[in-house]
């Protein structure tokens, strides 16, 4: 069954990977000045949503196209959240890819797998690499991010709250537990930073 699903995502991986749709290049220093408004929740350490809990993401180091995607999917309601969808259906194609070089900086930390994924993981690989750093550039960077935060991401792309086809139809297969052993593992790798780290230097630090 596990190689089962590992072939099957090697599969979505070639058939979606040349699909990505192009983006405007970003101007990393106007994005840092357009980014002020997000410093008010990603720039506080520890932040957490309201309701229901759960720790603000980390941005620094992020990967641009995949956040230039996840702004258009919180403007169009495909991502459920009336806070991100008032910022990000204000924002113009330049402001959000502009945005995204900033917060990208020179890319995450890289370093070594810390500890064993757990056998459910195996789906995520053929995306998201085996220790969260993904493959492409559409791909999220899971690596060093808040462990509950993507307890709350895959749960919301269970119940449908985030609608990807592909996500939904993966995560749907996943027990509660499988979730979040997932979310401990890659939250306890090495990569994504706070976006003070990205503010203050432009990078992550080693």
């Amino acid at each position: 069954m596990q190689v089962r699903l590992t072939l099957l995502m090697g599969a979505v991986l070639v058939l979606f990977a040349p699909t990505m749709v192009a983006h405007a290049e970003g101007d990393a220093a106007r994005g840092k000045t357009l980014a002020y408004t997000c410093q008010g929740c990603h720039g506080i350490p520890n932040y957490k949503n309201a309701s229901p809990t759960y720790s603000v993401p980390k941005l620094g180091g992020q990967q641009s196209a995949y956040l230039v995607a996840a702004l258009k999917e919180y403007a169009s309601g495909d991502r459920a959240h009336p806070t991100m969808h008032a910022h990000a259906a204000s924002n113009s194609e330049q402001d959000r890819a502009d945005m995204a070089a900033f917060f990208a900086g020179k890319g995450p930390r890289k370093t070594p797998v810390v500890g064993t994924a757990p056998a459910a993981a195996a789906v995520c690989t053929a995306c998201h690499g085996a220790d969260g750093q993904p493959v492409g550039p559409e791909y999220p960077n899971l690596a060093g991010q808040h462990a509950d935060y993507l307890v709350q991401a895959l749960r919301d792309y269970k119940s449908g709250k985030r609608k990807n086809a592909i996500m939904s139809g993966i995560v749907g297969a996943l027990a509660d537990k499988d979730i979040e052993s997932i979310a401990a593992f890659y939250a306890s790798q090495t990569g994504l930073c706070d976006t003070k780290q990205i503010a203050d230097s432009g990078q992550c630090k080693k």
